[in-house]
């Protein structure tokens, strides 16, 4: 049974992620980080979904049966799980949510005692150990051995200080006025009071979580709700989150939505402006835009890419000792602060670089116009391997020669080939794209 996919496990609560399989899954996980314990604890966390119930106490079942104590600190950012693992000495931690996806799904991410995500080598691992049914077995502890489980309910203090002390002290948020979607989801208590106690005017909305209601038309995947607000109540941003809060996108005090790879220009400049960026670069996934590239060339800062997901920039943000990277999509990681993509922190440094530039928001976070994208899936019958598709060089050769750049690559979870072209001249890249559909609705 294949479990891992990009970002832990994840799928319809109840079908692919049922009780049973959690259970297993937690075992083989308590197994593997067995293998190098040195606390016997490990931290469960959640989001706000109605299945979050059924999926913790199927997590508490399967560790403590191989002999884990958990310590469950209920609905809670993921970042929050990355960073209370490291400071509460635990083996591991879980945190139990599908992030932007609808109530329907969930997931389980998993992080090593260090509050890193796991790599892919860890999660064949443990992928192994499920599936080996006599050592899962022969693992199971008996007696005294058998694990207990806490649920503690104070953490979310050491969280909140955590965040705060990565917001410049010379500064604070009086006198602003921000918009917080919390997008019925795991910050909707620690994201108002962390603007709040730095003396920010917060209008919060879509923080009642019903179980269901997680992601449901608002936060980051639809931002463009909040725009309304910001504009009606003239105020100086709006913070969309995600159901987990590791994601972010930021609307300006026009109502209109910040692009995200502008967002991650500004604030790379603005890390490098105050000496506070590693390395000398950044990193982003393949799927920025190269005016970005062009962007921090200017400045003098190198961009590096990886792979789609905040775990792939991460990996090589530490292979290129760079301290600072993200996704279009909203995760953007301060690796001096957080261990994962997290919202509130990211939000912060966005507020600072506006007060410390004195300009607003649509002025500071609007740096360079972006190139002409155009992003097209198209549903395939066979997922053939790019490099063994006849003539596929041979039409991308005319379309590179014009400077236009290309990413072609299968979804990880549906029969779809995702097709990216991107240029300076908008008509070229809209009839290199008709060319490009053109030849794989033959092919495929």
């Amino acid at each position: 049974m294949k479990l891992f996919g990009t970002d832990g496990v994840r799928g319809k609560a109840g079908d692919f992620l049922d009780a049973i399989t959690v259970l297993k899954l937690a075992k083989a996980a308590g197994i593997y980080f067995r293998k190098h314990s040195t606390t016997k604890k490990i931290l469960v966390g959640k989001d706000t979904r109605r299945s979050g119930y059924m999926i913790e106490n199927a997590l508490v079942s399967g560790l403590t049966a191989v002999g884990y104590d958990v310590i469950q600190i209920g609905p809670m950012p993921t970042p929050a799980i990355a960073y209370l693992t490291e400071s509460m000495r635990c083996d591991a931690g879980i945190m139990i949510s599908a992030s932007h996806n609808p109530y329907e799904d969930n997931g389980i991410k998993f992080f090593d005692n260090h509050g890193d995500k796991l790599n892919t080598e860890c999660e064949k691992a443990i992928e192994a150990i499920f599936n080996d049914t006599e050592l899962m077995q022969n693992e199971q502890v008996t007696g005294r051995n058998i694990g207990a489980s806490k649920r503690i309910d104070d953490v979310i203090g050491r969280y909140i200080v955590s965040i705060k002390s990565s917001f410049p002290r010379d500064l604070n948020l009086t006198g602003m006025r921000i918009v917080l979607d919390c997008a019925n989801g795991a910050a909707y208590k620690v994201g108002p009071t962390i603007l709040q106690e730095l003396g920010a005017d917060v209008i919060v909305v879509n923080n009642k979580p019903d179980g269901f209601n997680i992601n449901e038309d608002c936060g980051a995947m639809h931002p463009e709700h909040i725009g309304k607000i910001v504009r009606e109540y003239r105020a100086d941003i709006g913070l969309a989150l995600d159901g987990d809060a590791d994601r972010l996108v930021i609307i300006d005090e026009k109502g209109e939505v910040v692009d995200g790879d502008k967002l991650i220009g500004a604030l790379c400049n603005y890390l490098n402006e105050q000496k506070l960026l590693k390395g000398n670069g950044c990193v982003a996934t393949v799927m920025s835009n190269k005016a970005l590239e062009d962007y921090l060339s200017s400045k003098g800062i190198e961009l590096f890419r990886s792979n789609v997901g905040d775990k792939y920039v991460l990996e090589v943000m530490k292979e290129k000792g760079i301290n600072f990277g993200g996704e279009q999509s909203g995760h953007i990681i301060f690796s001096d602060t957080a261990k994962t993509g997290d919202g509130l922190a990211s939000a912060l440094q966005v507020l600072a670089l506006i007060l410390k530039s004195g300009k607003k928001a649509s002025e500071v976070l609007n740096p360079f116009e972006l190139y002409p994208q155009i992003l097209v899936n198209m549903k395939v019958t066979e997922k053939i391997p790019l490099e063994k598709i006849k003539g596929l060089d041979e039409i991308l050769k005319p379309i590179r020669e014009k400077g236009i750049r290309d990413l072609i690559r299968y979804s990880g979870t549906e029969n779809k080939i995702r097709l990216l072209l991107e240029g300076k001249n908008k008509k070229d890249v809209e009839d290199s794209m008709e060319t490009l559909k053109s030849f794989f609705k033959k092919v495929l």
